[in-house]
Order: structure tokens, then sequence, then C-alpha cells
């Protein structure tokens, strides 16, 4: 205990933060890359896509829509080739429904991942840009 007349935990059973070792600014809480300062929110899809000089970025307005057009052609590449491997034989197309959906399953997943390893590094981005002063 110290002499400073603070003690951890306080005495109204609240708690302190943690240090944050530094001297930063809070953690913006406004919604980060998709709001808080409306940066983004005011420039529109096709706004963001013909700005040449990058000052506002088309991922997050799209992630969505990719990802969803991204599932349904995987879907609908499963179904192809089930259908095939049923036309070439009965035994085909029985090993074709038993792989083919886990393969699919995978590579949704690669997708996945991808998208999200995208959409991570523009809010990071963002995030960064919010926090460097103005010139």
């Amino acid at each position: 205990m110290s002499d400073s007349g603070s003690s951890y935990p306080p005495a109204d059973g609240g708690q302190q933060p943690p240090s944050r070792g530094g001297d930063y600014p809070p953690y913006p809480q406004g919604g980060g890359a998709m709001g808080g300062d409306g940066r983004n929110d005011a420039t529109g899809f096709f706004g963001a896509l013909f700005d040449f000089s990058f000052n506002s970025f088309v991922t997050p307005k799209i992630v969505k829509l990719v990802y969803i057009l991204a599932t349904a052609a995987l879907a609908l590449g499963v179904l192809i080739f089930v259908v095939a491997g049923f036309a070439q034989g009965i035994g085909s197309g029985i090993v074709a429904l038993i792989v083919v959906p886990l393969v699919g399953l995978v590579y949704l997943a690669f997708i996945r991942m991808t998208l999200e390893f995208y959409f991570a590094l523009v809010r990071m981005s963002e995030d960064i840009n919010e926090r460097l002063p103005r010139r």
C-alpha cells in the first residue's frame, strides 16, 4: 500500500481502469471504420469508388456483397460438381456428394478469412489515420 491515500481496489467497490502506459487520446467509441466522425458515411459507394485521391475506402462498403456473391458462386459450383458426379455414375455421385461440399466449406472459410483480413486492414488504416495529427 502506498501513502498517497489511494488504495486498490477502491473503497466504493468500483474498479480502477488499467494504466495505458502513455498519454494517448481515448480510443474512439463512435463506430470506427463505418461511423464516428461521419467521414466515410457521407461518401457513397460510387463516391468511394471514384475517389482518385483515396481519402475514403470502398472495401467496408462492398465486403458484404462480395461475400454473398462468393458464397452463391461456391454453392452453384458445388451443385454443378455433385450433378456432374452423378452423371458419371452412382458411385462417383455419392463420393462427390460427400467430398465436394467439404471442399466447398474449406474454400468458403478461406474466402471469409481473406475478406476479414482486407476489412481489418482497412479499419486499422482508418483508425491510424484518425489518430494522426492533421496538417
